[in-house]
């Protein structure tokens, strides 16, 4: 587990997953808050606003702009370049593509808390 509480940024155009990810993640003992972003767009402006958020969880598919966008935005930008990403999403098929992008890990949903959790702890020492 993380040696430090964790602000975690959930990135997601659907509030009922937005909900389920920051109950999920409120529980653990290594995530002190969940801000939370409704597409890729709002994510960015968030991110520059805002220097402490320690990791992101990221759908794909969204209005606006769309998790792959989103991935390439941010690994273009020397700020936000090593911020661990971890791609959330229902299609299979963007995997390859999103781990392409920068992604640093991809979970299908429905999410588990115990895959959430697993993969955080890889990216987060």
């Amino acid at each position: 587990m993380p040696n430090k509480k964790l602000k975690v940024l959930a990135v997601d155009d659907d509030l009922i997953n937005l909900k389920l990810l920051k109950s999920m993640l409120m529980k653990t003992s290594y995530v002190s808050e969940v801000v939370d972003a409704k597409n890729g767009a709002d994510a960015i402006a968030l991110l520059k606003t805002q220097d402490d958020i320690d990791i992101i969880l990221l759908d794909i598919i969204m209005p606006v702009m769309g998790g792959i966008e989103m991935l390439k935005v941010i690994r273009a930008d020397e700020n936000m370049i090593q911020l661990p990403v971890i791609v959330l999403t229902t299609d299979e098929t963007k995997k390859a593509e999103a781990l392409d992008c920068g992604a640093n890990g991809f979970l299908m949903k429905p999410v588990r808390e115990r895959d959430l959790s697993a993969k955080i702890s890889q990216l987060i020492v």
